[in-house]
C-alpha cells in the first residue's frame, strides 16, 4: 500500500479472536493485491479479556495497513463497528465480522456490485453455518421486526457488506443511542443490492452472543425502531374497555330481569388479576420506552477510544 489516502476501509470488530485475527488480516491482503487500490484495515477491539488486543497491535506495527482501535470497555459489536466507522477514510467502506464466518475473497464480488451504480451492496449468506440457536433467534428477530416496523428485515443479511463514503456518512449522523448497523444501514435508504455470498463456520472459538444478549439486542433494537407497542396497548386497551361496556349492558339487563340472584366472587377475582396484569404490562412498556429517553436525552458517548495504534 501506497501513501496515499486509502480508497478502501475494511472494518472489522474484534472479539475473543487472538487465534483468528492474524488469519484475517493476511487473506484481506491478499484479496486487496488483487483489487490494487489504496486501503486501510481499521480492527477494533471491543476490550477483549483474551490477547487479542497483544496480536493486532502487533499487526499494526507489522503493516502500515493496519490501525488498530481499542475501546475502553466492552461497549458490544454495533458501537465497535460505528468506532471503526468514525476512523474509516476510504471512499468504500467494507464491514465484515472478524471471525472469518463472512469471507475476505467476497469482498471483490460486492465491489464489482457497486459498479453497477449501487450506493451499497450487501452479502446475501448463503446457506448460513451458525448454530441452530443462531438462526432461529435471527429468524425470529426478523418476524418480530418486520410486525412492528411493518417493513421487511433480511435475517440472511447482517453487518458484511460494502459501502460508499456518503452512506457511510449518513449513518454516522444518526444521534440513536442504541446502535443497531444493520438497521441504519436499512433506514437510510440509498441505492442498494445484495449478492449471494458463502459463509463458512467459525474458523475458531464460539459465538459471544448468547440467549440473553440476543434477547436484549432484540429488545432494544424494537424501541429504537419502533413505537407499535405502545400502539398495540392502547388499541388492546381500548378492546378491553369495549368489551366490559358490553359486559355491563349485557349485566344489567339480566340484573333488571331478575335472573342474577347471587354475585360470583370467581368471576370478579379473575377479572380483578387480569386488568391488574394489563396495566402492569401497560406501564412497563411505556416504561422502557421511559427509560430508552432518558439514555437518549443524556447524550453519553456510545463508544470510547482507549488508544489507536
Amino acid at each position: 500500500m501506497n501513501n496515499s489516502t486509502p480508497y478502501f476501509s475494511i472494518i472489522s470488530p474484534v472479539y475473543k479472536a487472538e487465534q483468528i485475527v492474524s488469519k484475517l488480516v493476511e487473506s484481506i491482503q491478499s484479496i486487496m493485491k488483487e483489487i490494487d487500490v489504496p486501503y486501510e484495515i481499521i480492527l477494533v477491539d471491543d476490550r477483549s479479556p483474551d490477547n487479542s488486543w497483544s496480536v493486532i497491535k502487533k499487526l499494526s506495527n507489522n503493516y502500515p495497513e493496519v490501525k488498530s482501535v481499542r475501546l475502553s470497555k466492552n461497549f458490544g459489536q454495533h458501537p465497535a463497528i460505528m468506532a471503526g466507522l468514525s476512523l474509516a477514510k476510504g471512499e468504500w467502506t467494507v464491514v465484515m465480522d472478524c471471525d472469518l464466518q463472512d469471507q475476505p475473497k467476497e469482498i471483490i464480488k460486492l465491489y464489482n456490485k457497486t459498479k453497477e451504480g449501487y450506493d451499497l451492496v450487501l452479502a446475501r449468506r448463503e446457506n448460513r453455518k451458525d448454530s441452530y440457536l443462531k438462526k432461529l433467534s435471527s429468524k425470529l428477530f426478523s418476524k418480530a421486526y418486520g410486525f412492528f416496523t411493518d417493513s421487511s428485515f433480511d435475517n440472511q443479511i447482517a453487518n458484511f457488506g460494502i459501502y460508499n463514503r456518503k452512506v457511510v456518512d449518513s449513518i454516522l449522523s444518526i444521534q440513536d443511542y442504541i446502535k443497531f448497523f444493520p438497521l441504519f444501514v436499512q433506514w437510510v435508504g440509498f441505492n442498494a443490492a445484495n449478492v449471494t455470498v458463502e459463509h463458512s463456520k467459525r474458523d475458531s472459538g464460539k459465538s459471544s452472543y448468547n440467549l440473553k444478549k440476543l434477547l436484549h439486542l432484540a429488545i432494544n433494537s424494537l424501541v429504537s425502531f419502533s413505537d407499535k407497542p405502545l400502539r398495540l396497548v392502547v388499541k388492546f386497551g381500548l378492546l378491553i374497555s369495549f368489551g366490559s361496556f358490553m359486559s355491563g349492558i349485557y349485566l344489567v339487563y339480566r340484573y333488571l330481569e331478575g335472573k342474577i340472584e347471587v354475585a360470583g366472587y370467581s368471576s370478579i377475582i379473575v377479572s380483578i388479576w387480569f386488568l391488574s396484569g394489563v396495566i402492569i404490562t401497560t406501564i412497563g412498556i411505556t416504561g422502557i420506552y421511559v427509560g430508552k429517553i432518558f439514555d437518549q436525552s443524556k447524550k453519553r458517548p456510545v463508544f470510547v477510544i482507549d488508544e489507536i495504534v
